[in-house]
């Protein structure tokens, strides 16, 4: 077990360079601006959370290209864009880097996902392009499994430990009884030296102990625990009172 401490973790935290937002415009319009000066990471898992329009996906986009990864996800290697839409809040972001250095990266988009599979199909099919990219990948096409299996198989196959791993709603194609599994694969590659970075809207994805959750209000940023969230408590409500829920849900 090789658990990252404060000292030790490869990015420590995020600072808004302030003083060169410009106001009224996106997206410094999102929630989170308000009171974002730094945004300290734990040294194992973060997450970011909050409802739609609260700009998790802007922030952790914005993160993920200040370190250096494709906007649209993949490997530090990854070189591509099938739609430039990211925003520019990248060039407003400070990265504060731990003393380790992750010897493994990737920046998983769920709904760009299909498009790092394009690209590793690709760059699989030029001539003299070495190993095939999708044998880190368990080797099967990913176009050729379900949404939910490919996302799979970039966790299990091609997370490989001391990496650092941001991830954009990544249980947006796995089943309750996958994102159980995601959240073991997750256990597995804390221990083994990694820190992640995840939005997500999935109770069971984001209770993990060895991490700290930040919510997205209207009001901005704040540190939550599971229990306080408003995921969770919806849904403690509708499985405790499914009847009473159901009745306000359905009625004229």
């Amino acid at each position: 077990m090789s658990l990252l401490h404060a000292n030790s973790q490869y990015i420590r935290a995020v600072r808004l360079k302030r003083e060169k937002i410009r106001h009224g415009e996106f997206p410094f319009t999102l929630p989170f601006i308000k009171n974002m000066d730094e945004l300290a990471f734990h040294p194992n898992i973060t997450y970011v959370i909050g409802e739609n329009g609260m700009g998790k996906s802007t922030l952790l986009e914005g993160i993920a290209i200040a370190y250096g990864f494709n906007p649209e996800g993949g490997t530090m290697n990854f070189n591509f864009s099938s739609y430039d839409s990211h925003s520019e809040l990248d060039e407003y972001l400070r990265l504060v880097k731990g003393t380790e250095r992750a010897r493994d990266h990737f920046f998983f988009r769920a709904e760009t996902f299909y498009n790092v599979a394009t690209t590793i199909e690709r760059l699989d099919e030029e001539p003299g392009a070495g190993p095939r990219i999708i044998d880190s990948f368990g080797g099967q096409s990913l176009h050729e499994q379900s949404h939910g299996e490919s996302f799979f198989a970039a966790f299990r196959d091609r997370f490989r430990g001391n990496g650092l791993y941001i991830l954009d709603e990544p249980e947006a194609a796995l089943s309750p009884l996958r994102q159980m599994s995601l959240l073991a694969r997750i256990d597995q590659l804390v221990k083994d030296g990694s820190q992640f970075i995840i939005s997500t809207h999935s109770p069971i994805v984001m209770a993990h102990p060895l991490s700290k959750i930040i919510q997205i209000t209207e009001d901005g940023m704040h540190e939550t625990t599971l229990e306080e969230t408003d995921h969770y408590a919806i849904m403690k409500q509708f499985f405790e009172n499914q009847e009473r829920m159901l009745h306000h849900l359905f009625e004229e």
